[in-house]
């Protein structure tokens, strides 16, 4: 049984980070995001002469954020069916105020995105087994499930949620990653992870 009595809240990106999620790649001004780094003007376009170098350097520092996001979280949280549920959780406040253009600008640009793909294969894909593997040893996800299928399943629904143009505009990121994972992985669960997906679900 959970300690945690309401939502885990995510730490809040850095300031260029909330500037490129609200606008895209091009909604900033320079100054604005000279301002954000805490530098001047000159200096940031000496840092980075263009906005997708920017983009993998912030994104990438935003995903070490979510690191140590994590480790909090699991402190939170102490079986695998919450800290699962947690992680979907937690992805959809932390992912509240981000603009379409921003998953746009992603998805377009090489170098974050291959960075993406390098966290969801080396980080987010044994994350997901782990948990897969402890909550089957607890009897709170399905014994017959196929571990490794179920997370490059996972993974790949991630892709979707990110990928340019599928969903219409006026949803929200937050309302799609809700409609994309939670019912499919509550789904996994035995009854008794059920009930426990049920008391996180009356807290989210």
């Amino acid at each position: 049984m959970s300690t945690a009595t309401a939502p885990f809240q995510p730490s809040p990106p850095s300031a260029t980070m909330q500037l490129l999620r609200r606008g895209g790649l091009a909604g900033p001004t320079t100054r604005e995001l000279a301002q954000a780094e805490g530098v001047e003007e000159a200096a940031f376009t000496a840092r980075y002469p263009d906005r997708p170098a920017l983009l993998r350097h912030v994104l990438g520092l935003d995903l070490e954020r979510q690191k140590q996001d994590h480790v909090r979280l699991y402190q939170d949280y102490p079986s695998a069916v919450e800290r699962l549920f947690g992680l979907i959780g937690y992805s959809i406040a932390d992912l509240a105020d981000t603009g379409p253009q921003y998953l746009l600008d992603i998805g377009h640009n090489p170098g974050a995105w291959e960075l993406l793909q390098e966290h969801l294969a080396e980080y987010s894909s044994p994350q997901l087994q782990q948990l897969l593997n402890d909550g089957i040893r607890q009897g709170l996800f399905r014994s017959d499930i196929n571990i490794r299928l179920v997370t490059i399943i996972i993974v790949q629904q991630l892709g979707i949620v990110l990928t340019p143009n599928i969903f219409p505009p006026m949803v929200s990121t937050a309302e799609i990653f809700r409609s994309v994972f939670l019912y499919y992985i509550r789904g996994l669960c035995t009854d008794a992870g059920a009930r426990q997906a049920a008391e996180h679900f009356a807290r989210m």
